[in-house]
Formats: structure tokens, sequence, C-alpha cells
């Protein structure tokens, strides 16, 4: 069961992974600029955000496993779907086909693994395997995506899913165990649902765009606008709602908001500064897409090593002190490459800060998702899986957003700063252009390094709030009875 889960998650990871690298080969077949061409990475994005919680909240209703499958086909068919896409328009609503389809999987198989195994330390083992699998497919996906990209052309990124998908409906229908909620729901929240999704889709669009269009212009204004009243709105809904989409109880426990937490800021700072390595070393180091995606296999090999044993650690040592660990690890690991990144860097000034990181931030993944899940009644365990994935993604894209717009004014500054303390003593204007390039490489891999602190600070401070965590399983809320039945 366990290797199934893992398979429907690793398939759904690395698909959003590798269509970012055939963007610009999908631009140039269906003629359109790049930059239109990453509205198909957006639609994804924001497809995703909008029915992560919903289908938590189905899957506690009618079933986990009819949740899991139904995601499961639809993802097949729209990867089919999409690998057929004869333009432009006919990508971006086949993408958010699958978008619907992989939102099912993730807060569904944390809740097919919290109801499947009942004994807290085996489901400490099994979610540390399953974090590997969901982590090393994140970061995989250039591994993959560009030898196939490059020998069998964009198309084959989608219609792989299909072989390989059906093995895992197979797999999903032999081994899975249904389990619903004992507590029925009668009342769909749609109107929770409706407002939810307007608020995550504007807010998702908006980090996007924003850098683009202006942080300040018309446009963000107008989404930042939508996304608040639509979040207010809703809040005043879900306190009404006998049955919400999101219950606000379970923010009241503090051992839920506190792995909530450090859960955000650890993808807010992963996300937001891995996706520069690729760029700092196409840029600086002179290495080509493919040797960049390379120096991604310590960081999946990293989560790969951790996870699992952050996972055997359940029951054994204080859940508080590992996360706590887990990120004074990774602080380090952020600090090592405000250290070492250089236009002299070689490949292990990358590796190593790289895969220190990624194990200190593999150590953690089970302890705090085992946390959120057994912080709630069983019947809501859906839910809960949900915000938690819910938070991860809207971290990651907050971390893009944010560390992307802060590199370009940090480079800004430091250039200004450079040039007021610099003095050229040159007289041709080919030292002068050769002096000006030195001073805006000085600012921009200083700037490099300065993200890597900020992040390096923001995890170790995480790192101290966790050691507030005093989660025991026997204070766990609610129900821990679950009806399963199986097939």
């Amino acid at each position: 069961m366990l290797a199934t889960v893992i398979v429907g998650t690793f398939l759904g990871t690395i698909d959003r992974t590798i269509v970012n690298l055939a963007l610009p080969n999908m631009a140039a077949d269906f003629g359109i600029s790049t930059t239109l061409a990453a509205w198909i990475a957006t639609a994804y994005m924001i497809a995703n955000a909008i029915f992560v919680p919903i289908w938590g909240k189905l899957g506690d209703t009618i079933g986990r496993k009819k949740v899991y499958i139904t995601g499961f086909v639809i993802f097949i068919f729209g990867s089919v779907l999409a690998g057929l896409a004869w333009n432009f328009s006919s990508m971006i609503v086949f993408r958010i086909v699958q978008a619907i389809a992989s939102s099912a999987d993730i807060p569904t198989a944390m809740a097919i693994l919290a109801v499947t195994f009942t004994d807290i330390k085996q489901r400490g083992q099994a979610l540390g395997i399953w974090s590997s699998a969901f982590a090393s497919a994140a970061v995989l996906g250039p591994l993959v995506g560009g030898p196939l990209i490059d020998a069998f052309g964009w198309r084959s990124i989608f219609l792989i899913n299909l072989p390989v998908g059906l093995i895992g409906l197979a797999m999903a229908l032999a081994f899975v165990k249904e389990s619903v909620s004992e507590k029925k729901t009668h009342n769909f929240d749609w109107w929770g649902a409706l407002t939810l999704g307007s608020a995550l889709a504007t807010f998702v669009l908006l980090l996007e765009k924003g850098q683009d269009w202006g942080w300040t212009s018309g446009g963000s204004f107008l989404l930042a606008f939508i996304t608040i009243l639509s979040a207010g709105i809703f809040y005043i809904l879900e306190k009404a709602h006998p049955e919400p989409m999101i219950d606000f109880k379970f923010f009241k426990n503090s051992n839920f908001n506190n792995a909530l937490f450090n859960n955000c800021v650890v993808f807010l700072s992963m996300m937001g500064s891995v996706f520069l390595i690729p760029i700092f070393a196409q840029t600086f180091l002179g290495m080509d897409a493919t040797h960049s995606g390379y120096l991604f296999i310590p960081l999946a090999i990293g989560f790969m090593f951790a996870s699992p044993i952050g996972g055997r650690m359940i029951g054994k040592v204080k859940p508080g002190y590992v996360i706590a660990l887990s990120s004074f690890v990774a602080s380090i690991g952020f600090f090592l490459f405000w250290v070492f990144l250089d236009p002299r860097s070689g490949v292990l000034d990358i590796i190593i800060p790289l895969a220190i990181m990624s194990f200190g931030l593999g150590l953690g993944m089970a302890q705090r998702t085992s946390i959120i899940t057994n912080s709630v009644p069983t019947e809501e365990v859906g839910v809960a899986s949900g915000i938690l994935t819910l938070g991860r993604n809207i971290s990651g894209a907050i971390g893009i957003a944010v560390f992307s717009t802060l590199l370009t004014t940090i480079v800004n500054d430091k250039v200004v700063a450079i040039a007021q303390n610099s003095r050229l003593n040159a007289l041709s204007i080919i030292d002068i252009k050769t002096g000006i390039a030195l001073m805006e490489l000085k600012a921009q891999v200083s700037a490099y390094g300065v993200i890597y602190l900020i992040c390096s600070v923001i995890v170790l401070i995480s790192g101290f709030t966790a050691l507030l965590i005093k989660f025991n399983p026997a204070d766990r809320t609610g129900s821990r009875e679950e009806s399963i039945i199986i097939d």
C-alpha cells in the first residue's frame, strides 16, 4: 500500500517540475512567446491550489480511495490530452485538468497513510518514506525531463504518464483500502469552496505575475483586493457553517500551528532559494541546463536518507527536538551557500551545502506531517492534510516571488553602493566597460549570498519556535476511530 501511494505522489509531483523545462519547446511549437507559455505553469499552480482543500474534504466525506482513484484516472486522461495538445489554448485546458487531478493525490495519500498505519511509530516510518519520495520527485524532475525532452520531444513528458499511471492505478485498485469518516457530511460547503478558490486563485496569480506587472500596478492591487475580500468572506462563512471546508478550531491547537508554521517557513526558504541555484550555475559558472540539473542529485539523496530517519524517531524522541534539529542543520546548509558562492566556485561548493540543507529539511518532514495528522480528529485528517499541502504550495510560491524580487532589489542597491565606493583608473572605453561589468558581477554574486543568509536566519528562527511543540499522541483531538471498508 505504501508503495502504491508513493507511485501516485511521485508521478504527480515530478510532472510539475518537468513541464517547466519544456516551456521553451512548447512556445516554439505553438508559435507563442516564452512569457505567454509561462501561463501553462501558472494555470496549473492556480488550479492545483484551488482544489487541494476541496479534495481533502471530499476524501473524508465520500471515501479516500474513491477520491484517490478518481484523481488518478483524471490525471492519466489529462496527461494523454496534454501530450496531444494542438495549440496553446488546448494545452492550458488540459494542464488545468491535470492540476485538478493532481491536487487530489497528496492530501488523500497522507490521509490514507494516517488511517492505515494506526501505530504511531509505524505511521511515522511510513510518512518518512513517503515524504522522501515526495521531496525527491520535486528535485528529480530536471534530471528525468531534460534527457526525455531532448530524445523524444516535449510531448513525451506527458505521454509517459500513461503506462506508469496505469501501473499505479492497478496498484491502487488492488492494495488501497477504502476509508470513510464516521462523521457524515450532509451539506457540502460549496460557498466556502468557491470563496476559498477565489482567494487562492487571485493570490497565486499575484505571486506569479506581480513582479512582471509591478507590485504597485493596478492589476496587482486588484488581485490583492479580490484576495483579501474573498478570504474575508470565506472566514465569515466558515465560522457559521456546520460542516466547513476548513475547521478553524484546528488553529486553536498550538502544536498544529507550530508544526504548520515550521513547515511553511521550510518550504518558503527551500523553494524560494533552490530555484536560484541553476540560474547561478548557468549565469556565473558556465554550466548548461543539463549539467546544472545534475547539481540537484545530492538534494534528492539528502531527502531520501533523512526522511526515513526522521520517521523512525517518531515515538522515540520528542518531535519538537527533531524538528528543531532539522531546522538548525538546514540553516547551516543555507549559511554555507553564503560562504561558498563565488564566480570561482566549483561543483563541491554547491553540492556540499545542498546536501546538508536537504538532509536537515528531510529530517523533519515526517515529524511535521505526523503532528498535523495526529492533532486533529481522525474523521478530519484529510482536511488537515489538505491544509498542510496547501501551506507547502503557497509558501513555495511566496518564496519564489519574494526572493526573486528581493534579489533584483539587492543587486540594484549593491551596484550603487559598489560604484560609490570604487574608482576606475582607466582611460579607454573598453577598460571602463570592463570595470562596470566587474562591479555588476560583484553585486549580483553578493546578492545571491544575501538571499541564502536570509534563508539561514529565518529557518534558524523557525527551529527555535519548534521547541515550543509539546506534542503527545494521547492528546489527539476528537475521535480516534475510523471506519475501514475493504473492497
